[in-house]
């Protein structure tokens, strides 16, 4: 990549939106021969992450319901010949931790990591080819181009999680992407054009 990196901010008027968004993520993930594709998913508690999750993940073909797997810290769902790696860190409790998960074992070609909370995972996580922050008003926004996740300075990054806000994407919710690859950059592109950069409904 070269230049500003591509990036995009869409306001979420509803759940219905997340889940706009959420499938279209899905429908046009970029799936790889040569290695794992994967996207950071951030935000406080109750912005909506993990309807967004779920809606990707739905998309993609998986057919049971979908909670984030706060207490396992990673849920594996088989898509055929693929896999995607649903991985929560919030409870993440040290690097040492992270290693025993085996991530490194998912670094592999037709499998996408889906890591919420990465910024709990700071120096230790393969590089993001999006990053989306669900953002409710008034909090911290995207972080720069290379800027590592870094536990303490993001919204919520103190709270007891739980599961996402009645609304999982109320209005005015803003959801920040940015590409932080040229795979990144190439499935951006694909959900834009899909999805004008307005408020979904």
């Amino acid at each position: 990549m070269s230049g500003a990196p591509l990036s995009a901010v869409w306001t979420l008027t509803d759940v219905h939106a997340t889940r706009r968004l959420g499938a279209s993520l899905g429908r046009h993930c970029p799936w790889s021969t040569s290695g794992a594709r994967c996207l950071f998913l951030s935000g406080q508690l109750g912005a909506g992450k993990t309807t967004l999750a779920a809606a990707l993940l739905a998309a993609l073909g998986v057919s049971e319901a979908v909670r984030s797997p706060s207490y396992a810290l990673i849920e594996i769902y088989g898509l055929g010949a693929r896999l995607a790696v649903h991985v929560d860190l919030y409870r993440l409790h040290g690097v040492e931790e992270l290693e025993q998960l085996g991530l490194r074992d998912y670094l592999q070609s037709d499998t996408l990591l889906l890591i919420e909370w990465p910024e709990h995972g700071a120096g230790a996580l393969p590089n993001a080819d999006l990053w989306l922050h669900l953002e409710l008003p008034g909090a911290r926004a995207l972080p720069e181009a290379g800027e590592r996740p870094d536990a303490g300075e993001w919204p919520g990054a103190g709270e007891s999680p739980g599961e996402d806000g009645p609304a999982g994407g109320a209005d005015g919710r803003l959801c920040r992407v940015q590409a932080r690859s040229i795979a990144g950059e190439a499935w951006l592109g694909a959900v834009r054009g899909e999805l004008p950069l307005s408020d979904i409904d």
